[in-house]
């Protein structure tokens, strides 16, 4: 609060209130007694914060204020988010020597998660989770990992996928005021190839391509039914979204068309497009999202981290409606929100996502565990231990290695609930169990990215689990599941 002492006439009074409350700010004012014009005591005070889940509809700022301001506060943002990186990984490409994804994409090995000092992988396995959040010794890269600007969120795409969109459409997905963080070389291969549960004869389909709108009809005609063709379109077609649309409020310099669903489902897979989660406030609690794998949704129950939508109808419908808008209707009115008709468009872009298959594996026989002559006694020792002591396969049931149900880890029994970079780290609650078929092809994991190898991913259950894993079992379960 600060006060001042100002002789006002009536009429500049009422201006200088109406300013003030303009301003956010309110007064109090007290006359003193005596003689006409003694001093007015304005009293000013901010007001109080009042909480709400919905963004603001009127912008005040100009466009062109707005983008320089952001513009001129990116570096700032941008190296913030990257110290943390550094801070939390080993971000050096060093690539596993024996093992690609399925378009020859080289694997990252080794565990990228940096440690206190002077702490082991063995002494906190053997410390219980109060003693490491009472010394907090909790691996940072084992925090939730926050959006490269949490307090603004926001689709946020890899830069060659940018590249190639620019290339083929135009279409420019570039935000003035941030850039994707993490290394391309802990990425999904791009373009990924697309198997199909129909056409399993084909192999890959996309023939090494990126489909989007340009050419999706040259690669798929005469492959899919028309009905599925149709579908496709719809999921290569922009719409607007909460960072790419015509208004002032969009993050991109020019008005844009905005995002397609395969933006970040790429080629029905993944390219680790980011984006914070729009089913949670205040924002500070919201999480970062890592785009997961439209590939064998045809298996699954649940949809979304933690919505647990019911079926891959509800997910398709509910992303353009809401999960574009960050949840928000209110602001999708206001940008252009497409509203998918749910008996035709929803019903065509659901089935074509269904048909997207996981990639082969030949290891696996067809209950979906390792062929005793194919497997190395690596993997099969692995596979021992993810249906033993490793406890795996209590949620991750094969063939497809998921119970289509939602656990809690309960991560936060071993970090005291703080703030870093605008994330609040607590409480996760209840996440889906997402398959583990074709895991190797879909790096960072986690439902927020945070694990950037399958060797990190052990590291973390081992933690969480408490099953006290030994280096060697570490490194056959790793086996095991790049055979997935």
């Amino acid at each position: 609060m600060r006060e001042g002492v100002l002789k006002y006439g009536s009429a500049l009074l009422v201006m200088f209130a109406m300013t003030l409350i303009t301003l956010g700010l309110t007064y109090a004012q007290e006359e003193k007694t005596g003689k006409e014009g003694k001093p007015v005591k304005i009293v000013i005070q901010k007001k109080k914060a009042v909480k709400t889940s919905y963004a603001p509809v009127t912008i005040t700022e100009s466009f062109e204020d707005m983008m320089a301001r952001m513009k001129a506060a990116k570096p700032e943002v941008m190296k913030r988010h990257m110290d943390l990186l550094n801070e939390r990984y080993d971000l050096s490409d060093n690539p596993a020597k024996d093992v690609t994804m399925s378009r020859g994409k080289s694997i990252q090995q080794g565990v990228r998660v940096k440690l206190p000092k002077d702490v082991t992988w063995e002494t906190l396995a053997a410390m219980t989770p109060e003693d490491i959040q009472a010394k907090d010794l909790f691996p940072k890269g084992l925090l939730p990992l926050p959006h490269p600007n949490h307090a603004e969120g926001g689709m946020l795409f890899p830069k060659f996928h940018i590249n190639e969109i620019k290339k083929q459409e135009g279409r420019d997905l570039t935000r003035f005021d941030l850039d994707y963080d993490l290394p391309d070389h802990f990425l999904s291969e791009f373009p990924p190839p697309i198997y199909l549960t129909t056409r399993p004869d084909l192999g890959d389909v996309s023939q090494g391509k990126l489909v989007t709108i340009a050419n999706y009809y040259e690669l798929f005609n005469g492959i899919l039914n028309p009905k599925q063709l149709e579908g496709l379109r719809l999921l290569v077609t922009p719409f607007p979204q909460q960072n790419f649309n015509q208004t002032e409020d969009r993050r991109s310099e020019q008005p844009s068309r905005g995002v397609v669903c395969f933006d970040c489902h790429v080629n029905g897979h993944t390219n680790g497009a980011t984006h914070l989660v729009g089913d949670i406030r205040p924002q500070e609690f919201r999480h970062r999202l890592d785009t997961p794998s439209l590939r064998g949704v045809n298996i699954q129950r649940l949809f979304g981290s933690q919505r647990a939508l019911k079926s891959v109808e509800d997910f398709t419908e509910f992303e353009q409606r809401a999960a574009y808008f960050d949840g928000d209707p209110v602001i999708a009115t206001k940008k252009g929100v497409n509203i998918l008709e749910r008996g035709s468009q929803v019903h065509f872009m659901a089935e074509v996502q269904e048909l997207f298959d996981f990639p082969p594996a030949p290891k696996l026989n067809i209950y979906g565990m390792l062929d005793q002559k194919k497997a190395t006694e690596v993997e099969l020792r692995g596979q021992d231990l993810f249906f033993g002591k490793a406890r795996c396969s209590f949620c991750h049931h094969p063939p497809y290695y998921t119970d289509n149900l939602m656990h809690n880890l309960k991560a936060e029994r071993f970090y005291k609930p703080h703030m870093f970079n605008g994330l609040m780290a607590s409480a996760d609650g209840p996440i889906k169990t997402f398959p583990l078929r074709g895991i190797k092809d879909s790096p960072p994991y986690l439902h927020d990215g945070r694990l950037l190898t399958l060797e990190d991913t052990v590291e973390f259950f081992n933690l969480i689990l408490e099953v006290q894993l030994t280096k060697q079992e570490k490194d056959d379960l790793v086996a095991f599941l790049r055979a997935l």
